[in-house]
């Protein structure tokens, strides 16, 4: 069974139950310590890319989003302890061409990662996937304001939607976190793990 451990602002870490490190949009709180096997990063601000903070296994992958969205395509990422599938992510701060969530499967669990973006044209055809958990920002400034956050979890309709990157300048934002009004809601604050 997999672990999530929630660092703050858009800052995440997966472990399989293997014991392999997958860290997202690294920037963040605290939690680098363990070696990194994967790293992916959904855009390239300064609060998603910082990709030095752990150490790196020697077979560590870097996955940039200028890898998983290629000529317009976004790619699948296979390795023997996660598939990573890039998805679209953009709004009237990033670029459709500059950016990307991610889709990791691990341990028999879907996580959805959806980076910073607002409402897309894939997030209707989510919820054919029966997602487990979807991570999703609501800050209105960089990001998406409650209401589309809301919308967008209602869209996607996977089993838990964890509330990030709600506040610029913070960790965390307990009561904006409370407003994610959405069956399967589920608040997770800086430095708590849930096992997926």
């Amino acid at each position: 069974m997999a672990t999530l451990l929630y660092q703050g602002h858009g800052s995440l870490r997966l472990t399989t139950d293997s014991g392999k490190v997958i860290y997202i949009d690294l920037f963040a709180g605290e939690g680098y310590d363990e070696p990194a096997d994967l790293i992916l990063v959904t855009h390239q601000h300064h609060d998603h890319n910082c990709t030095d903070l752990p150490e790196k296994n020697p077979s560590c992958v870097i996955w940039h989003n200028f890898a998983a969205l290629k000529d317009g395509a976004y790619q699948t990422l296979k390795l023997d302890f996660a598939t990573v599938e890039a998805v679209q992510a953009y709004n009237h701060h990033h670029k459709k061409s500059e950016c990307v969530g991610h889709i990791v499967t691990v341990d028999g669990v879907s996580v959805y990662f959806a980076g910073d973006t607002g409402e897309t044209e894939q997030m209707s055809h989510l919820a054919e996937r029966n997602l487990d958990y979807a991570v999703l920002p609501m800050d209105f400034t960089y990001t998406m304001d409650v209401p589309e956050t809301i919308r967008c979890a209602n869209l996607i309709a996977a089993k838990h939607t964890i509330p990030v990157h709600m506040s610029p300048g913070k960790l965390f934002d307990m009561d904006r976190a409370k407003k994610l009004a959405v069956p399967g809601a589920l608040i997770v604050k800086p430095g708590e793990s849930i096992r997926l």
